[in-house]
């Protein structure tokens, strides 16, 4: 009997460690970086001045630029091909309508819309493109009220019934976060099942591709990036060069991070968040498996960045001597 329970003990240790083996890949080396500072080329903005603190968004044939330290408008809308300036709405303020504390954007490319969320007011906004293109007076309505304790941060809307992004949930004078499925109609958040095991005061961000059937989550307190399948079930977890279970407390990693076709893009910083190092100036490419194929290293600090397939550019927003930018991808990935 004790026989045949150390033959069954040994099988399912040699099971779990293939199982590991399988779902962990360790990078010690990122070696091939190609610096492509000269490539970047600056978007002027002309007469529309954007603060410091500004998102880069994609919808249809539109660059949306989230204007957070704006006195009256906080949505600028541009060209997506000829960066021309096209109207702003989205007016700060207290009022109907209006936005206190402005979070994310996501699109609903299918219905013409895209959704802005009011931390202050507990509203998701909901912005039709073509009223919003054709009245300089338009007003949003209000697509969901959410609820103050716990809720969706950033994420990218797929349906109505699917939304996949990160999830807070405020605890006392704290929160917690953690990668979630969101049904916009009902309000229902439900967490993903998978959790990294030394992972203890999450700060990460998320994306996802309903294209690909995978969501991929980068730390920014660790060297890590974890990704799995849209029902939240382990793939891969990547490790980088920098991998310590024990938090370094002065660093920071990842930035944001965006799939780009069959690639995964991550911006990474690797400096310390209590300087101008915390700014990520380098993009990471890896295949949809994780597997590290190059560095492009941009040398501006990044804030975000999105992918613009038609065009094969990535467009950035900076803390830079320039603001805004773009890097074509074509020859790079």
């Amino acid at each position: 009997m004790k026989k045949l329970l150390y033959i069954y003990f040994f099988c399912s240790l040699y099971l779990s460690c293939t199982r590991n083996s399988e779902t962990e890949k360790y990078q010690n080396k990122r070696d091939n970086i190609i610096d492509v500072r000269e490539k970047v080329k600056e978007i002027e903005t002309g007469d529309v001045l954007i603060g410091s603190i500004a998102t880069v968004n994609l919808f249809r044939d539109y660059l949306i630029i989230l204007d957070f330290k704006s006195l009256d408008k906080l949505i600028r809308i541009f060209d997506k091909n000829s960066f021309n300036y096209i109207t702003s709405v989205g007016r700060k303020g207290q009022g109907p309508g209006e936005i206190i504390n402005m979070g994310h954007l996501a699109v609903n490319e299918a219905d013409g819309k895209f959704y802005v969320t009011d931390h202050s007011k507990l509203n998701i906004f909901s912005f039709d493109i073509d009223s919003v293109l054709a009245d300089t007076a338009y007003m949003p309505s209000i697509k969901l009220k959410l609820n103050k304790n716990i809720f969706p941060d950033r994420y990218l809307y797929i349906n109505d019934t699917l939304c996949i992004g990160r999830r807070i949930e405020i605890i006392d004078k704290d929160f917690k976060q953690s990668v979630a499925k969101w049904n916009i109609q009902t309000g229902e958040i439900t967490p993903m099942k998978y959790t990294h095991p030394n992972i203890k005061n999450k700060r990460s961000l998320v994306t996802a591709s309903e294209k690909h059937g995978k969501y991929v989550e980068v730390y920014e307190l660790y060297d890590l990036i974890t990704i799995c399948n849209l029902e939240g079930d382990l793939e891969y977890n990547i490790y980088g060069p920098s991998w310590d279970k024990r938090r370094v407390r002065t660093k920071h990693y990842y930035g944001p991070v965006r799939f780009c076709n069959d690639k995964i893009v991550a911006a990474y910083s690797g400096g310390n968040y209590r300087t101008d190092e915390y700014y990520p100036t380098k993009l990471i490419i890896f295949d949809l498996n994780g597997d590290y194929l190059k560095t492009l290293d941009v040398e501006y600090k990044i804030n975000d960045f999105c992918f613009d397939k038609e065009n094969s550019r990535i467009i950035m927003s900076l803390n830079d001597v320039i603001q805004f930018a773009y890097l074509d991808l074509d020859g790079l990935i």
